[in-house]
């Protein structure tokens, strides 16, 4: 179905009401003006007639032998005068004395309309044809000085007269509506093109499928959406938005103070310019927020659009990826040491160095039992054997020994703590007190763990060179590192120490004379389950 465009539908209806209200109020006028032409022209008429049968000279003409020859040349001059079509005077008889076609005189009036004057002596208009056709016509008797009826005066003017007058005062109202209709046509058109103007060319139909689109686009987004106009009105907010800052209720046309950080939104507004990744904290939260200032056709500011994402999310997905790479790095390790091992053992047994194989593996088993007997029968957790496992691979690649101690206990994590928050965590402080303790003479980095009481401990213990007293007031800062490299460094004790405190515990530390120590303290319950 081909669309009509806004143009055509505002021009057709613009006609349509224009036309309809012009024929409207024409024929209201013709009738009017109608009506009221008739009605002054009988008035006129009925006028004239009662001035003529007042005239002394008229009523002392009925005495005479031809009142004609007195009555024909007055009435005349007054007809012509007035513009009346006749003027007739006739006897009680209804006799002609007068008429404009002098052959008519002597002959009888016509047109039946003369009863009223001549039997009740009453002056009044009719309409009645006769001699010259259909006419208007103003009747009046004329008495003598006794007060008798002695004849009648007939003035008239034809019907099509009247009407031809009342088209010529039309005409006049129907060029000014024609005037009137052209000036519409123009308007609408003039209006039509400032509304595509202002549309940007688009017709209404684009314009609802733009509108259905941006709100698809906009509830899609896995980001907070919110826009603000230039007087600090919110104008849209996307459900995510609504998600991250617990809104529940419709905020359109709401001051934007309150609901969300504004200070950023109203900076851009001021400024024209964008702000980017900008990290704010909000309600307990940390948002990253992009500001993109809205332009009007003259340049000016006319509102903002933020975009901004609750930074827990970001973290995960780091967390996630750090997981993953920490745990490749592991598995490396522990494949290539165990390669490592497998080459030795192979070069003993082709040099019949068998002892020396069957000590070599001996000893391996031995130490692996040692260490399973910790790992798998003093830890239940799967996810803190997979992470220790792990780490002693690595330290066996880095010749780094390290001790699970003896003592160490710890029965199934609670639900709440995820492998990715243990792995940020321990792996993080893991390989500091590896990288701390690689350059030394006999690097040592030993474990301890247990549940007892209502926190989980965990301790990590080294022999590395310790932590300088200009470092410690920063060692939990965002980018700190007291190491040389071109990778990004000082994000592990950062990115540790924030999900330590999601998880509500704590991290400390100690510098011993030869060890420095790093313990861990989660509580086994949640705040909230807690308190519940």
């Amino acid at each position: 179905m081909k669309r009509v465009s806004l143009v055509t539908k505002i021009l057709g209806l613009v006609l349509s009401l224009s036309l309809f209200l012009v024929l409207l109020l024409t024929s209201c006028f013709a009738y009017m003006e109608g009506m009221q032409i008739a009605e002054d022209k009988g008035n006129l008429a009925m006028e004239l007639s009662r001035t003529i049968s007042f005239m002394p000279s008229i009523e002392e003409s009925f005495e005479l032998e031809n009142p004609s020859e007195v009555i024909q040349p007055i009435v005349e001059k007054i007809r012509k005068k007035t513009g009346a079509e006749f003027i007739v005077v006739g006897n009680a008889a209804g006799i002609r004395y007068s008429h404009p076609q002098v052959s008519e005189i002597g002959k009888p009036m016509e047109g039946g309309d003369n009863g009223r004057a001549l039997e009740k002596g009453e002056y009044y208009t009719s309409e009645a044809a006769g001699s010259l056709g259909l006419s208007i016509r103003g009747k009046s008797p004329i008495f003598d000085r006794e007060g008798n009826i002695i004849g009648i005066v007939s003035v008239g003017f034809l019907v099509e007269d009247v009407r031809h007058q009342i088209f010529k005062a039309l005409s006049t109202e129907i060029i000014i509506s024609l005037v009137a209709i052209m000036i519409s046509v123009l308007g609408s058109y003039m209006l039509a093109r400032s509304i595509r103007k202002d549309t940007f060319g688009l017709e209404p139909f684009e314009i609802a499928n733009l509108y259905k689109e941006k709100n698809a686009v906009l509830h899609s987004v896995k980001e907070g959406i919110i826009a603000i106009d230039q007087n600090g009105l919110i104008t849209s907010m996307n459900q995510q938005a609504k998600k991250i800052l617990h809104i529940r209720e419709s905020v359109r046309h709401l001051k934007v103070d309150g609901l969300f950080p504004s200070s950023y939104l109203f900076e851009v507004l001021k400024s024209g310019k964008p702000q980017r990744d900008k990290e704010i904290f909000w309600k307990e939260k940390s948002i990253i927020v992009n500001c993109t200032p809205i332009f009007d056709d003259n340049g000016g500011v006319s509102g903002v659009v933020a975009s901004f994402r609750d930074r827990t999310e970001i973290e995960e997905m780091i967390n996630t990826l750090s997981e993953v790479k920490m745990h490749s790095e592991d598995l490396r390790a522990q494949t290539h040491e165990f390669a490592n091992k497998l080459y030795v053992l192979s070069g003993l047994l082709q040099l019949g160095e068998y002892e020396e194989a069957i000590e070599m593996i001996q000893s391996e088993t031995s130490e692996l039992k040692s260490l399973n007997r910790v790992v798998f029968d003093q830890i239940k957790d799967a996810k803190m054997q997979a992470l220790l496992l792990g780490k002693l691979g690595k330290a066996s690649e880095k010749k780094i020994n390290f001790e699970i101690d003896s003592q160490s206990y710890l029965e199934k994590l609670p639900d709440h703590i995820k492998l990715s928050q243990l792995t940020l965590i321990l792996g993080n402080i893991i390989d500091n007190a590896f990288e701390a303790v690689f350059d030394g003479k006999e690097p040592k980095v030993k474990f301890f763990t247990t549940d007892i009481g209502n926190d989980l401990i965990f301790e990590v213990c080294d022999n590395g060179k310790g932590i300088g007293e200009e470092n410690i007031a920063h060692l939990f800062d965002r980018g700190f590192t007291s190491k040389m490299g071109e990778s990004p460094r000082g994000y592990g004790l950062y990115n540790a120490d924030q999900v330590v405190k999601e998880l509500g515990g704590i991290i400390e530390f100690q510098n011993e004379e030869e060890n420095t120590v790093f313990t861990v303290y989660l509580p086994k319950v949640q705040r909230g389950e807690e308190e519940g």
